[in-house]
């Protein structure tokens, strides 16, 4: 692996997506004997402490400036957003297999697309649509009887 690899988006999309896979054996493991927002709960403290160990290590707890509304306010409706989404799949999880439950939570990719094209002007190519399309054909199928 060269030092550009480690600079790359690919690399890092590629290493968020095994996290996230093993993420969900580990909390339909860990979420079986207790309710599901409490195991979001643990999940989330456990996240809070890594990253702030990882910011002190870095030196990078400390900001370069001021933090404008407009940033605030967008990082506080990510969170919100974010503590929803595990709530949610945290329950999911407890109560449905992890083989179906993944496939439908990775609808959000589809719905990121869609939301970047009428938020934020970004328009993916042809390619890039039949992707997008491939992988909502895929979650459906994995969950139609």
């Amino acid at each position: 692996m060269n030092p550009d690899t480690l600079l790359s988006w690919q690399f890092w999309a590629l290493l968020s997506a095994v996290f996230a896979a093993l993420t969900a054996i580990f909390a339909k493991v860990g979420v079986a004997d207790i309710n599901s927002d409490l195991a979001t709960f643990i999940r989330t403290v456990v996240v809070l402490m890594s990253l702030a160990v990882v910011l002190f290590a870095t030196g990078q707890f400390a900001t370069t400036g001021p933090i404008s509304a407009k940033t605030w306010l967008f990082l506080v409706l990510s969170g919100l957003c974010t503590g929803a989404s595990w709530l949610c799949y945290f329950r999911a999880l407890k109560l449905g297999p992890a083989t179906l439950v993944a496939p439908i939570d990775k609808l959000s990719v589809v719905l990121v697309a869609l939301f970047a094209v009428v938020f934020l002007g970004e328009r993916p190519s042809a390619t890039h649509w039949l992707g997008i399309a491939l992988i909502a054909a895929g979650a459906v199928i994995i969950v139609v009887k």
